[in-house]
């Protein structure tokens, strides 16, 4: 199998970024974003505002991407909220792993404390169980919080996991 690296996004990353993300917005499956985003505010929402915005590459191509952004200001700027999404034809070779293991250590060097993910839903069973194996909890469920286009209102989990080492 190839190696995977992470690197951060540059500018003329951006095609291969929006055409996955387009298309898993678009899905309306896993993100709580505007299933009719366009380019210019998706551009904005992923690759100019947060902290930092990452691709994944194997071979030189590019198969994943992800943010980190300070979930929310003054007295909880130091926990980090990241977004990952991986090309449908590179699935199940390890890259969501790379990705979020990359994160973690990219956002401690930015000096957040903790990482969260705001709503991981339940339907996705493959992100919630990836998640747990890298440390995550489950530390609330939120009840018919996403209406899925195929399973109708799901739940939605917040997972959270600390950086530094505390419990």
């Amino acid at each position: 199998m190839s190696a995977i690296t992470v690197r951060t996004a540059a500018p003329d990353d951006w095609p291969a970024i929006w055409s996955m993300l387009r298309d898993t917005v678009r899905a309306g499956t896993t993100y709580a974003i505007d299933r009719d985003i366009g380019e210019d505010a998706a551009r904005a929402y992923w690759l100019e505002t947060p902290a930092r915005c990452c691709v994944a590459r194997i071979e030189g191509r590019i198969v994943g991407t992800f943010y980190i952004r300070t979930n929310a200001g003054g007295g909880g700027a130091h926990v980090c909220n990241c977004g990952y999404v991986t090309d449908a034809d590179a699935r199940g070779r390890g890259v969501a792993e790379s990705m979020c293991r990359a994160s973690q250590d990219i956002a401690r060097d930015l000096g957040y404390r903790a990482m969260q993910f705001n709503m991981v839903l339940a339907s996705n069973v493959g992100a919630v169980r990836l998640w747990h194996r890298l440390g995550f909890a489950t530390v609330g469920t939120v009840p018919r919080v996403f209406d899925h286009p195929d399973l109708g209102l799901v739940d939605g989990h917040v997972m959270f996991r600390w950086l530094d080492g505390a419990d």
